[in-house]
């Protein structure tokens, strides 16, 4: 039987992609089960409110071709309707970026807690709760972070996102706040920027791809049917639009490759700092005494 990945382990490179899919491949059922368990109900508001939106602006681009009037009408109400709809679409989105980490570090903070066993839904939503808005706090911070990152001249930014994205993991795998995480993030990653860097790279490059892969046909479809929507009267395809955006929502599941290797970062980081995983096995030696039946002997 095929070992359990041991999460608390130094990894180079090459180990903590490799050993990124082998976990996702061995917890592939209760991992996909809980990210749509807690993040689903995120993920269906940001559908409903994206294909609205996107619906109305197929209205308003397949009535131009109209000479009543109604394209006026239209295009009147597009902007007032089409903000308080992408309002609700970004907050949740940043709700569904927020639950996505919560769920995936806290399967794996309980994964490694429970010896390599997958942790049950009820244990992982323990977890979720407490951390969510801790999370979705710390989310906002490092978005201003972030933004003021790439303002100045790029490089700050591209930066500090591995360091940034170190917190959450540091949070909630030693149940500490966002301060003493932040602080601590920037000493873990010393001297490993590249390795976490490399690694978060590579991971979001394979997501990016497989996401355009599996929406690239119905966007293709929607982009034929603008061009040539005054040329031949071609309307664009409800069907299309709404296929794309369910596929779009259902594509953010990839997203677990992506925030398993930077926990596999975090603990590898920590292993070769701290030993953290080497002492806990020694911690263990002598206490795993398994008890039988037979009786103790006499002298």
């Amino acid at each position: 039987m095929e070992p359990k990945v041991e999460l608390a382990k130094t990894r180079d490179f090459g180990e903590i992609i490799a050993d990124s899919f082998l976990f996702i491949r061995q917890n592939l059922k209760p991992l996909v089960s809980c990210f749509f368990l807690f993040c689903g109900f995120f993920l269906l508001i940001s559908a409903v409110f994206g294909m609205m939106q996107q619906l109305r602006l197929t209205e308003m681009i397949n009535s131009m071709d109209s000479s009543d009037g109604g394209a006026t009408a239209v295009t009147r109400g597009f902007g007032r309707k089409t903000f308080l709809e992408t309002s609700v679409m970004i907050i949740a989105m940043l709700l569904t970026y927020t639950a996505m980490p919560v769920t995936i570090l806290s399967f794996m903070t309980l994964y490694k807690d429970k010896g390599n066993v997958a942790p049950t839904n009820e244990e992982v939503w323990g977890y979720f709760k407490y951390y969510f808005f801790k999370v979705l706090g710390g989310s906002i911070v490092n978005a201003i972070v972030l933004i003021c990152g790439f303002i100045l001249c790029l490089i700050p930014g591209i930066y500090f996102y591995p360091v940034l994205g170190l917190i959450f993991p540091i949070m909630i795998v030693e149940h500490t706040t966002y301060g003493y995480a932040f602080n601590q993030s920037f000493r873990l990653i010393k001297d490993k920027w590249w390795t976490v860097f490399g690694a978060l790279f590579i991971t979001w490059l394979i997501v990016a791809v497989c996401s355009s892969i599996i929406t690239m046909p119905f966007a293709a479809v929607n982009i034929w049917s603008t061009f040539l929507q005054h040329t031949r009267h071609v309307h664009l395809s409800v069907l299309s639009i709404v296929s794309a955006t369910i596929l779009g929502q259902l594509a953010h599941v990839l997203y677990i490759l992506p925030l398993v290797a930077l926990t596999l970062c975090y603990f590898s980081l920590t292993e070769s700092k701290h030993a953290t995983g080497l002492m806990d096995r020694i911690d263990q030696i002598g206490l795993d005494n398994t008890d039988t039946d037979t009786p103790a002997e006499e002298y």
